[in-house]
């Protein structure tokens, strides 16, 4: 990964080299309490904002990120900030289709670059209903691959997810597969990441034992 000369703050702490983070929040007031200063500061520096967002959230997003000082329209106009549906991103004629996610996140990410954006700042909300659709086993799967994509730019890849929504061994299994987390409104480094070649193992190893029983 190559250096960035200037610091990322995200949730009270400086991000390090690693830039792929799972964000656990008790619902949308939470995130955007917590993401708000990350998000404002990539708009002062001039970072490129890349959101996948609910739709059903979708103005209520827009409306927080001018609360927090943000010309939405400008930053719309110019290109600085994009906007996706979760539908519109993860999903391919309705279906989880890892590669061409994955693709998607390295073509945001080099586009940023090559428009001459000095990051680009990728928030993700996670939504249950995506997990469902893609299958638990392919959402971890696809989690844990970013990990090969993330650590080639200095870009912060944010993934949230709403505690209230996904069961304990979920977010147990997605905290695994992200090396740095926010989790009570603080980042830290993830004592309990999993690098990916041996999660992907594990998760095989999992499908064998349920296809056996």
């Amino acid at each position: 990964m190559g250096t960035n000369g200037d610091s990322v703050q995200c949730a009270g702490s400086s991000l390090g080299r690693h830039r792929h983070i799972c964000a656990f929040f008790n619902g949308f007031d939470e995130q955007h309490r917590v993401l708000r200063s990350f998000i404002k500061e990539g708009f002062e520096q001039g970072d490129k904002a890349f959101h996948i967002v609910d739709p059903e959230l979708w103005e209520d997003h827009l409306k927080r990120l001018a609360e927090a000082g943000i010309d939405v329209e400008q930053a719309m106009g110019t290109g600085q900030l994009e906007l996706r549906r979760w539908q519109d991103a993860y999903l391919r004629d309705d279906r989880f289709d890892q590669d061409a996610m994955l693709a998607l996140l390295e073509e945001v990410l080099q586009s940023g670059a090559a428009a001459g954006y000095p990051l680009t700042r990728f928030v993700s909300r996670v939504e249950a209903a995506l997990v469902d659709k893609a299958g638990v086993d392919s959402w971890l799967e696809y989690e844990t691959r970013v990990n090969y994509v993330v650590p080639k730019y200095d870009d912060p890849v944010i993934c949230t997810y709403d505690l209230s929504k996904f069961s304990a061994g979920m977010v147990m299994d997605m905290m695994r597969t992200h090396p740095v987390v926010i989790i009570g409104e603080v980042l830290q480094e993830n004592p309990f990441f999993v690098p990916p070649d041996q999660f992907l193992l594990e998760i095989r190893e999992r499908r064998r034992s349920e296809r056996a029983q």
